[in-house]
C-alpha cells in the first residue's frame, strides 16, 4: 500500500497532526476550496501545527488589501494568511469579512474542548492547555487532565500508533 493510502485509511502509520496539516496545505495549494476553508479556520483557531504549516508570508498581503484586520485576537501575519486561504478557496472579497467574523465569534464564544468526558467547562480554544505528549488533546486545567489520566481516558491513546 502506498504511504498516502495508509495515511488516508489510518492503517499502519503513526498519527501525526503535523503531517495531517501538511496534507491539508497541499490540498489547499492546488485550490481545493474545502481544504482552503478548513485550513483558514483551523489556523484562526490555533490548532496544533496549523499556523506553522499554513503560514504564507508576504503573499497574504496581496490577497486582501481592503479587508479590515482590526478586532481579531490573532497575530497579523496569521490573519493575513487566513485571508489568503479564504481568497484562494474561491471566496470573493465580499465573502472574506463575513467568514472572518464567523471565525471570531466561534473563537470568542468557545465550546467544550476538554477531552475529559466529565468536564463541562466551556470557553475559547486558546484557554485550554494542550497535552504535552501528543499536542492534540486539550484540557481545561491540570486537575481535569490528572482526573482523565487516572481514569484511563486520553492516556490510553496518547501517542499511540493506529493499528490496522
Amino acid at each position: 500500500m502506498s504511504s498516502k493510502i495508509c495515511l488516508a485509511l489510518e492503517r499502519g502509520v503513526t498519527r501525526s497532526k503535523r503531517r495531517a496539516m501538511q496534507w491539508l496545505r497541499e490540498a489547499a495549494e492546488i485550490g481545493d476550496s474545502e481544504a482552503c476553508l478548513r485550513l483558514a479556520f483551523i489556523m484562526y483557531g490555533d490548532h496544533p501545527y496549523a499556523r506553522e504549516v499554513g503560514r504564507v508570508g508576504e503573499a497574504a498581503w496581496v490577497a486582501a488589501p481592503d479587508v479590515v484586520m482590526d478586532g481579531h485576537d490573532v497575530p497579523l501575519d496569521v490573519l493575513t494568511s487566513v485571508v489568503y486561504w479564504l481568497r484562494k478557496g474561491g471566496g470573493g472579497y465580499h465573502l472574506v469579512a463575513p467568514r472572518l467574523g464567523s471565525f471570531r465569534r466561534e473563537a470568542l464564544v468557545g465550546s467544550n474542548y476538554c477531552v475529559n468526558d466529565g468536564c463541562e467547562v466551556v470557553g475559547p480554544l486558546k484557554d485550554f492547555k494542550v497535552c504535552p505528549q501528543c499536542k492534540t488533546a486539550r484540557y481545561c486545567g491540570d486537575a481535569c487532565q490528572k482526573a482523565d489520566w487516572t481514569a484511563g481516558g486520553h492516556k490510553a491513546t496518547c501517542g499511540t500508533a493506529v493499528t490496522p
